[in-house]
């Protein structure tokens, strides 16, 4: 069986939708966070400090990561397994390979 990507029309609502400000908000502050590693390594700081900083951004990305995926499960998998057919399989196996893509991340 061959899976295709099905289109989303006008008035389509995504997941995440109902929390955008806040998800705006927290990738406002990882863009701050990253200007700042350049900031570091501009003015020669300590590799040890842009380190730790770097994994403060590495996990500010993966929790707004696992966020939006579990935002995608509730509502955009949810919606399509409701529906079933091949749009449910599609968004499925979408999710697995997120999911897939940030355990290797």
């Amino acid at each position: 069986m061959t899976l295709r990507l099905v289109t989303r029309g006008r008035g389509h609502v995504n997941g995440y939708t109902e929390n955008k400000q806040e998800h705006l908000r927290r990738l406002r502050r990882i863009e701050g966070q990253a200007r700042g590693l350049q900031r570091m390594v501009e003015d020669d700081k300590y590799c040890i400090d842009i380190l730790t900083q770097v994994s403060a951004t590495t996990s500010a990305l993966q929790s707004f990561a696992l966020a939006l995926l579990e935002e995608h499960m509730a509502h955009c998998v949810a919606e399509a397994t409701k529906k079933g057919g091949e749009e449910a399989q599609l968004k499925v196996k979408e999710a697995a390979d997120a999911i897939a893509r940030l355990v290797r991340s």
